[in-house]
């Protein structure tokens, strides 16, 4: 039995409410069970000088956890002085998985940042980000649509993440903290709309795994994208 009573292929609740802040072009507020994420989508009318006179776009990511996102207060990065390792690898975890799903060619010379802060956290908030990031993502660029700033549109597909792990023996889908935290196998799972891969982060934290058991949480990873998809589906409908 999961600590939540979930099936072992059973998400948790998600809801996915858009247009949440005022000044972003895209925007929307992801919860998935007691995990929520603020994202945003900013855009700029130009590339960073690496992608100067190419043609091409970027779409880059920042995130970051607000100090009682947890249940013990986190002192804030800027007040440190410096971003932990820990930030700057989920950041680039997510700025690559959305480019993944972006014409950057379509895009045009421009530079969209999303942003992911965690409200509050209950595992799984880089997976949150990256599906949400999609939706803040998605908004955006209809506005520059709608514009006619851009005619073709540069989303390729829809990009959506989620968590597996082995939990008390058996492969469970979507880990909340109080199994992740002990699961002896977690990984993290980013597909297109269409099932593609884009990354897989998998690591034995307290027991190693098979070839087989990878195969099971590659299954229900799949299963949990598709239903992530038809939750962004609604979200931008």
């Amino acid at each position: 039995m999961r600590p939540s009573g979930r099936e072992l292929d059973q998400l948790r609740d998600i809801s996915i409410e858009t247009g949440v802040m005022k000044h972003a072009e895209g925007s929307c507020l992801i919860r998935m069970g007691n995990t929520h994420v603020l994202c945003s989508a900013s855009l700029e009318e130009k590339a960073p000088p690496f992608l100067r006179n190419t043609g091409q776009g970027w779409v880059t990511a920042e995130y970051g956890m607000l100090p009682r996102a947890t249940n013990t207060r986190n002192r804030r990065e800027a007040a440190a002085g410096k971003q932990s390792g820990r930030t700057q690898e989920i950041q680039r975890l997510i700025g690559r998985s959305l480019r993944a799903g972006v014409d950057r060619v379509a895009l045009g010379e421009r530079q969209i940042t999303v942003d992911c802060d965690v409200l509050q956290a209950d595992g799984g908030t880089r997976c949150a980000s990256i599906t949400g990031g999609w939706v803040a993502l998605r908004l955006a660029v209809n506005k520059l649509l709608k514009s006619g700033v851009i005619t073709s549109d540069p989303i390729l597909d829809h990009v959506a993440a989620v968590s597996c792990g082995i939990y008390a023996g058996q492969p469970v889908l979507d880990l909340d903290y109080a199994e992740d935290s002990t699961a002896g196998t977690d990984g993290n799972f980013i597909m297109t709309g269409a099932g593609r891969l884009i990354e897989v982060q998998m690591s034995a934290e307290g027991a190693t795994f098979s070839r087989s058991e990878m195969g099971e949480l590659m299954d229900l990873a799949e299963v949990g994208c598709k239903a992530l998809v038809a939750a962004q589906k609604s979200a931008v409908a």
